[in-house]
């Protein structure tokens, strides 16, 4: 997962996967969601984000993290 913020747009991407999206739909008023050509989720972006979200922290809990060798 990466997180990815574009200032100039003031928009913060969520990526889940590295898959390109094929179709872009708005499940919320700035909330939109990234499919693939299976109709997976690939990614969110979030508008306005500086203004809805607190973008100073970044919290992650009980993530199953492998370390640099794989384990």
């Amino acid at each position: 997962m990466k997180l990815r913020y574009y200032p100039e747009t003031d928009s913060l991407y969520i990526e889940f996967k590295p898959t390109p999206g094929t179709e872009t739909r708005e499940v919320a008023d700035g909330l939109n969601v990234d499919l693939d050509a299976a109709g997976e989720v690939v990614g969110f972006d979030v508008d306005h984000a500086s203004k809805i979200l607190d973008l100073t922290t970044l919290e992650t809990e009980s993530l199953p993290l492998r370390n640099a060798a794989g384990i």
